[in-house]
């Protein structure tokens, strides 16, 4: 059953439309991210931005984007900027702890954008943080600890998001 809405329709007809300048589409994450993003990216100032649309299917019965679908940006994104802040091969990190302070709703048809930093690394762990904002304005504050695991290739990739 698909979930539709006559109050959504017109926003939800441009919202995969309207990707901010710069913003690329990104894969990561493997088949769940594929499924549910698209996610799009964009290296700016030394920084990477991860952001997505809110569409009709990232949102609950309110419109507002479902909280799941923002835990599942906010586990991509201290990983996503992991790849390109820290001088070190490049591997899978699985999550070990992610925490989340909701502090904001990001309505249907919304630009998500995440900005995340390496706190720390050890021999087998990352630890990060990061902002995530809907439409400019704060939503959620993220932290997360990841383990340090299996290579990606040959671990060498310097821009795997093609980015810059």
């Amino acid at each position: 059953m698909t979930y539709t809405s006559p109050q959504f329709d017109d926003v939800a007809s441009d919202a995969a439309e309207n990707i901010p300048e710069g913003f690329r589409p990104v894969k990561v994450g493997g088949p769940f991210i594929s499924q549910n993003g698209p996610f799009y990216a964009k290296w700016a100032d030394e920084r990477l931005l991860l952001g997505f649309r809110v569409e009709l299917r990232h949102t609950n019965p309110l419109g507002m984007c479902h909280g799941g679908m923002l835990a599942a940006f906010s586990d991509m994104l201290i990983p996503c900027a992991a790849m390109y802040q820290q001088a070190m091969e490049r591997r899978f990190l699985p999550t070990i702890s992610l925490q989340i302070d909701y502090m904001g709703a990001a309505p249907l048809g919304a630009w998500v954008q995440g900005e995340a930093s390496v706190l720390k690394t050890t021999r087998n762990m990352l630890f990060g943080q990061g902002l995530v904002t809907a439409d400019g304005e704060p939503a959620l504050r993220i932290s997360g600890i990841f383990k340090l695991g299996q290579l990606i290739g040959d671990g060498k990739a310097t821009d795997p998001l093609g980015l810059k």
